[in-house]
This record gives structure tokens, C-alpha cells and sequence, in this order.
């Protein structure tokens, strides 16, 4: 037993069907919030403010400080700046990558909570 079908219909309502699909995922970004060794406290309550709305879209954000020039003598600042905006934003992240140096930056990178959480 066999069913005769139209294939062009078959093959174009499997397309529909894969685009309906891929428009109901979410593609996750990668953010990127900038600092320096001695961000100040307001700039970096304004780019923490940026990174827990992306957080809350579902991206992900990676922070990172760079070190410019005799910079790169302050990397104890720079660890403390994204421990401390790790803390920050604990109840919306987890950490995906612990701070690490990378050649003249210090970088880290925090996912959001799964929805369930």
C-alpha cells in the first residue's frame, strides 16, 4: 500500500513548518560590558544596569576590564571590580566563566538563570 502525494506541496509545507520552528527559538548574544582598572561608581552602576537587562532578555554578557599601558599594574582593582559585579548580579546569573586574565584584559562571563529558576 502506497499514498501519491504532490511532493512540491509536501516539500513546501515542510519548509513552512522549519521556519515556524526557528522563528519560536531564542538565539542567545554575547554582551559585552567594558571597564578600567579605576571605573568609577557611577559608570559602573550604569553599565551594570545595561548588563541585568540583558540578563533578563537572555543573553549572556561577558565583562571584562582592559589594561592600557602601566594599567596592567592595577590587576587586584580589576579583580575586585568583577567580583564585585559578579555579587551584583548573582540573583540573575551564574558565573559561565570565572575572571580570568586573557593577555592585557581580565575577563568573565555570566549566563542567566534558567526561566525555571
Amino acid at each position: 500500500m502506497c499514498k501519491i502525494i504532490d511532493y512540491g506541496k509536501y516539500r513546501y509545507e515542510q519548509q513552512k513548518a522549519e521556519k515556524e520552528a526557528r522563528k519560536k527559538q531564542h538565539q542567545m548574544e554575547l554582551k559585552e560590558v567594558r571597564f578600567r582598572p579605576r571605573t568609577d561608581d557611577h559608570d559602573y552602576e550604569f553599565k551594570m544596569r545595561h548588563a541585568k537587562g540583558w540578563l533578563e532578555d537572555g543573553n549572556k554578557v561577558r565583562a571584562y576590564v582592559q589594561f592600557r599601558g602601566r594599567d596592567i599594574i592595577y590587576k587586584d582593582q580589576g579583580m575586585d571590580l568583577l567580583k564585585r559585579f559578579i555579587e551584583d548580579l548573582q540573583d540573575l546569573a551564574k558565573i559561565d566563566q570565572p575572571p580570568q586574565m586573557e593577555g592585557r584584559r581580565m575577563t568573565t562571563i555570566l549566563a542567566p538563570h534558567k526561566k525555571g529558576q
